[in-house]
């Protein structure tokens, strides 16, 4: 028996946002005061909602993160997306796919908002597919790496959480869809991956794919444990 359903993350699965989204928050954390590199913003951040480093982000700017601030954020990644932003390659052929061999059973589980989640997902064509189906983090009791937001897709779905194939590629998600009870393929395609294979897999991936094209084979071959 193959998987019940599929949920998705959003970010750096479906679409190449992250260096986009973390550009901005890196040049806004420099102009709020803390120096820090292009490359540390996105270790530090990756997988990471900015309110759930408020602390951090505080200490080191010395200011308070403010709604304003966070309203200004949100306008200023909007508005480079808008500009930017792309599909992961192969992500509308392999949702397709995906959504007609499950028969409509998948989501995407995202921990970024609602806006730019859905806004993304129309950019890019793969809305459709998920019409009804996306869950954020922002609308969750926690965020990732607890499991909230891939618990209530699952249920969303009717289906067991032991059923769900998620698909991440950050440590926390991995870490989130595992605190799930779903069993977790992480995705590390070559310059985009932010998180190294190795790493993926000691958070409790159980492979580790490099091209989403490769995610229709696995599914038709995977064990699933429901």
């Amino acid at each position: 028996m193959t998987f019940d359903a599929l949920l998705f993350d959003c970010d750096g699965v479906l679409v190449d946002s992250e260096a986009i989204t973390n550009g901005v928050l890196c040049t806004m954390l420099n102009e709020a005061g803390w120096a820090l590199t292009s490359a540390d913003c996105l270790q530090l951040f990756i997988g990471k909602t900015v309110r759930s480093e408020a602390a951090r982000i505080e200490a080191h700017t010395g200011q308070p993160l403010t709604d304003a601030w966070m309203a200004a954020f949100y306008a200023r990644r909007d508005a480079r997306l808008r500009a930017e932003l792309q599909p992961i390659d192969g992500a509308l052929q392999t949702v397709r796919a995906v959504h007609q061999r499950l028969q409509g059973r998948i989501a995407c589980a995202s921990g970024a908002d609602r806006k730019k989640v859905e806004m993304q997902l129309q950019m890019t064509g793969l809305a459709p597919y998920f019409a009804g189906r996306v869950f954020s983090g922002h609308e969750m009791p926690r965020s990732k790496p607890a499991p909230d937001v891939y618990l209530a897709a699952a249920q969303a779905l009717g289906v067991a959480p032991a059923c769900c194939l998620v698909l991440e590629d950050t440590v926390t998600g991995v870490q989130a869809g595992c605190a799930a009870g779903a069993t977790v393929l992480g995705f590390c395609p070559p310059g985009i991956g932010h998180a190294s294979a190795e790493d993926l897999r000691a958070a409790g991936a159980v492979q580790v794919l490099q091209a989403l094209h490769e995610l229709p084979a696995w599914l038709e071959g995977a064990p699933c444990r429901c």
